[in-house]
């Protein structure tokens, strides 16, 4: 039975995580302390070290040969088992639908999966849960956190990875002639297929017909040569055309002094990408011609011709790029802006991507002619694309700090605990020091996270209302079946369930951010979850001690 005294406890260990979250939502929405880029900056350091460290600290301490091998299995159980349903869903209903919609199942499958599985234990789970039920429980939090990092972050990855690389085989080689590609060559500067950077192929054909694709970073010179000839813009921060921007979905609305007169001030550059991979490009790439915070990536982008054409600053706050004679058949782009209709679809409008991103209008006749003509979308052989894949995928995980930090943490322990060395004093203090504050700044940067969000709930009420039962309803159910499976009881089969029920971790809406797949889902479920998990782990807490 749960006594004041032990919700109290609880209380103690939530309360404090809570007040650094809030105190950061309150200094960016309400009294401006931090600006967005300083925000920023705040991120990238709780991201690179602050994280990293504190994972480091608790694996280094926790000893790996008295890890619950029970507990363990009973968690990757139940990863398994959500996964194999989700897969068995989507290979039977797109068993009668196209492959774009295959596609789409695949997904699913990966928003699924990370909505369902994969916790903030962390940052959530270790001081909750040692309140809950004792010291023991940390470490029991430390292994399920090694596991997250070293197999289940590496495997979402790998997903990620081949829904890029098949969305890049569609767009570049469709029918059956990528079933004829024999190898990939990935140059050296690309590190992931996610889009972020404009990549392309290139490929050529041997003597028995197969097809060699090298992967490679698409040229800028195109911004250099063509677009500054024709309209004598540099490749610069500072422009010699006042007044005029390259807006994003969060640019200002301006009304201009005329609904019926285009100034200035009223045109905007519309611009067509080269490649045929649609990546989504975040709104914070293309920044102003006027100084910036950053420099621009713009320039990284191949450009078509450039079209004039009403900015967001007219009165309906939408921006559409209309066809340029000289590229026919070149897509629409629709901007969104910060009036009223900003939240709305128009017309066909295909949202690739999330709040913050372009949209490509994508006629409705088109995409079901794309449709037919792809009807019979063959891949390359699975070694291909699997040496693609890992190829690209030890590149991300060799740029990620918590890979090191996981993996250095895991062989010091090993080696502390077999041989009983100590970790020198300096080394020690050191690593101390950034990982006292680890905890504070990650619940202060969830907080900075929350307060640069448009809408708390970004994906919709409906939408939100399904995450948030798939988060703590499916999951805790999915554990503690798995738990029963292997014999978990008492405070161990309830601390599973606890630790199921904790809010989404960040780590998957990275990478959902990262590739442009549904990331509005995953940041509700980070930011509207971790208002609702406070309530729900205390009532799954008060519950289970009946």
């Amino acid at each position: 039975m749960i006594t004041w005294e032990d919700f109290y406890t609880v209380m103690c260990a939530m309360v404090p995580l809570y007040f650094a979250m809030f105190v950061a939502y309150g200094s960016v929405k309400w009294w401006k302390i931090f600006t967005p880029e300083q925000c920023s900056g705040i991120n990238r350091f709780v991201a690179t070290f602050a994280v990293p460290v504190l994972s480091f600290h608790f694996i280094s301490h926790n000893n790996p040969y008295q890890m619950d091998s029970r507990f363990i299995l009973a968690d990757t159980l139940s990863k398994l088992l959500v996964l194999v349903i989700l897969s068995l869903w989507a290979s039977l209903s797109a068993a009668c639908a196209g492959p774009r919609r295959r596609g789409r199942r695949l997904d699913w499958v990966i928003t699924l999966f990370s909505v369902g599985t994969l916790p903030n234990t962390l940052v959530m789970g270790i001081p909750l849960l040692r309140a809950m039920y004792g010291d023991f429980t940390q470490s029991l939090m430390v292994q399920l956190v090694v596991l997250q990092c070293i197999i289940w972050y590496t495997l979402l990855l790998f997903l990620f990875e081949y829904r890029a690389a098949t969305m890049l085989i569609e767009d570049q080689f469709p029918g059956t002639a990528a079933a004829a590609i024999a190898k990939f060559e990935v140059d050296g500067d690309i590190i992931s297929l996610d889009g972020r950077d404009p990549i392309r192929a290139e490929s050529e054909v041997d003597a028995d017909g197969r097809i060699r694709v090298r992967i490679r970073r698409s040229i800028s010179s195109v911004l250099d040569s063509g677009l500054s000839s024709s309209i004598g813009i540099t490749p610069r921060r500072l422009s010699n055309i006042s007044g005029a921007e390259i807006y994003s979905v969060n640019t200002p609305v301006r009304q201009p002094a005329s609904a019926d007169r285009l100034t200035v001030r009223d045109i905007t550059l519309g611009c067509r990408s080269a490649s045929p991979h649609l990546s989504g490009y975040a709104s914070s790439d293309s920044y102003s011609l006027q100084p910036t915070p950053r420099a621009s990536n713009f320039n990284e982008m191949e450009i078509g011709t450039p079209v004039w054409v009403r900015s967001p600053a007219a009165p309906a706050g939408m921006l559409i790029r209309q066809q340029s004679p000289a590229t026919p058949g070149a897509l629409k782009l629709a901007w969104e802006g910060c009036g009223g209709q900003g939240d709305k679809d128009v017309g066909g409008e295909k949202d690739l991507s999330f709040r913050s991103t372009s949209k490509f209008v994508v006629d409705k006749e088109d995409e079901e002619e794309e449709l037919e003509v792809e009807g019979d979308q063959e891949m390359p052989a699975a070694f291909v694309m699997l040496r693609l894949i890992l190829t690209v995928l030890g590149r991300k995980l060799s740029r990620n700090p918590n890979t090191y930090s996981s993996i250095l943490g895991l062989l010091w322990s090993l080696i502390s605990f077999k041989w009983g060395v100590d970790m020198p004093t300096l080394v020690k203090e050191s690593i101390k020091i950034i990982s006292d504050a680890g905890l504070g700044m990650a619940m202060f940067s969830l907080g900075l996270f929350m307060a640069l969000q448009p809408r708390i709930i970004a994906c919709g009420p409906k939408m939100a209302a399904i995450s948030m039962a798939i988060r703590f309803l499916s999951g805790p159910m999915v554990m503690s079946v798995a738990s029963m499976v292997v014999g978990l009881r008492g405070v161990r089969l309830h601390t599973a369930i606890v630790q199921a029920a904790l809010p989404q971790g960040i780590v998957p809406f990275v990478f959902a951010r990262e590739y442009g797949l549904h990331p509005d889902i995953l940041s509700t479920g980070v930011i509207f979850g971790m208002l609702v998990s406070l309530p729900v782990t205390l009532l799954y807490y008060i519950l289970l001690g009946l």
